[in-house]
This record gives C-alpha cells, sequence and structure tokens, in this order.
C-alpha cells in the first residue's frame, strides 16, 4: 500500500466506529449547525434534496424513542439525536405550486428519497468525526415506524429512515474489520468465483476481533451473524407502512 498517498480525510473515513456511550457533554450550536450544512452539501438526485431531519429535543420524544428503537438507551443519553426522513412532499408541492400536474407515490420516488437521505446522512456523520464527535445510526427507527411518524407528527409522502446519535465519545472501541477489498470491487462485470474463499478468510478475521473484543466470550463470525437476517421476514411491515405513506410503488 502506498502510505505516502493517504491523506487525511481518507484515514477519518477507514477510522470510523460506532459509538454508543458519550459523555454528558452538549455539542455547540454552532458546530452543530454546520454538521448539517456540511449533509447539505451532499450529492442530490436532480436537486430535489428529498430529505428532511428531525433533530429531537423534547426529552420525553428522546424516551419514547429510545424505547420505539428497540431499548436503545444512547438514543436518549447522547448529547443530540436526529431522525433522517426520506421527504418527498416539498418537492413535489413545490412541484406542484408551479403548475405540474404531479404524479406521486412511484418507486423512483422512494428510491431517490431513500438514497438522498442516506447520502446527507453520511456526510454529518463525516463531519462529526472530523470534529471529534462520535455516532451511531439507529436503524431501529424502523421497528415501529407509525409510531414513530405519529411522534414526529410526519405527514405523507415522508417517512423515517434511521435516527443518528451524536455526542462526544467516552469509549473507544476498535474499529471493525471489513470484507476483503476483492469480494466487494468488481473489474467490468460481476465476479463471484472467489466470493466463498474471501468470505470464508473474512469470517475467520471476525472470529479473532469478537474474541478479542469480548475476552473471547464471543466465538461467532460474519455468517453466522448473517444467520438471523435471512431466516425470517425482517421488518415485513414496512411494505404496508410505505404504502400508507403514500408511496405505492407504482
Amino acid at each position: 500500500m502506498l502510505k505516502g498517498a493517504m491523506n487525511p480525510t481518507i484515514e477519518l473515513l477507514k477510522s470510523h466506529r460506532s459509538i454508543r456511550k458519550f459523555q454528558n457533554r452538549r455539542i455547540p450550536r454552532e458546530l452543530f449547525e454546520e454538521l448539517i450544512r456540511a449533509g447539505q452539501s451532499a450529492a442530490t438526485s436532480s436537486h430535489v434534496q428529498a430529505y428532511s431531519i428531525i433533530h429531537v429535543v423534547d426529552p420525553n420524544n428522546r424516551e419514547a424513542l429510545a424505547e420505539l428503537s428497540g431499548g436503545q438507551r444512547y438514543v436518549a443519553e447522547s448529547s443530540d439525536f436526529l431522525v433522517f426522513c426520506a421527504d418527498m412532499k416539498r418537492a413535489t408541492d413545490a412541484a406542484e405550486r408551479a403548475g405540474a400536474e404531479v404524479v406521486r407515490g412511484m418507486t423512483e420516488q422512494l428510491l431517490v428519497a431513500s438514497i438522498d437521505t442516506a447520502l446527507v446522512a453520511q456526510n454529518v456523520a463525516t463531519a462529526a468525526e472530523s470534529a471529534g464527535l462520535g455516532l451511531c445510526y439507529i436503524g431501529g427507527i424502523r421497528n415501529n415506524p407509525a409510531e414513530v411518524s405519529e411522534l414526529l407528527r410526519l405527514p405523507e409522502h415522508v417517512y423515517p429512515v434511521f435516527g443518528m446519535c451524536l455526542g462526544y465519545p467516552d469509549q473507544a472501541p476498535e474499529v471493525k474489520p471489513r470484507l476483503p477489498l476483492a469480494s466487494i470491487l468488481k473489474e467490468d462485470y460481476y465476479q463471484g468465483e472467489r466470493d466463498a474463499d474471501l468470505v470464508a478468510e473474512f469470517d475467520t478475521t471476525m472470529n479473532t476481533y469478537y474474541q478479542a473484543r469480548t475476552g473471547g466470550t464471543k466465538d461467532t463470525n460474519w455468517s453466522q451473524q448473517l444467520k438471523p437476517l435471512f431466516t425470517s421476514k425482517l421488518r415485513p411491515h414496512m411494505r404496508d407502512f410505505l404504502r400508507g405513506k403514500g408511496f405505492e410503488m407504482k
């Protein structure tokens, strides 16, 4: 590896860790707003900017969201908690006011809004880590999306994609290993001939990581950890929920 070719931004991105324990210290408002502005600078499909970010300040709402997300206490205990929402309401309303005969609920609109939301959130995450902050994405927001939507008063054509805890870290976990580059980087076309061997190699890496992190109490690997994700339907309520939100996926 050409270490001399690396730069601080690349090193920052490669050092990402999920933080679930935070200091009792608030993020200054000026810095917080700069993080959101950095998020807004992310790429966005056709300049639609199909997202809204709910900054949840009310302690009671934070407590409720912690429970709705599966009892994740750091939702309530982090300095700040954000809910990133895919939002096609603002853009379609604007187009309609401009005279368009708007078609709503298309599958592509759902994809655009979800992708835009992920991109803006990752910009916020990188900006936060560059300022010495830590974060943790909260996909558990989708455990109870209807209740979350009601709590946050999300209108039709807006849905909660995930949350994000932000704050000053009070722990320093190791960086979790990622799959070998050769398993995810394909040249010219999809090549899967080596995937089984590469995954087996990664399973060994992850087993070593889990054993070291838990003092030998967690004897598992990547493939074993995937099993519950694919042996039952994961959040099957999401399809009906999204349709109820106006994303008919036409």
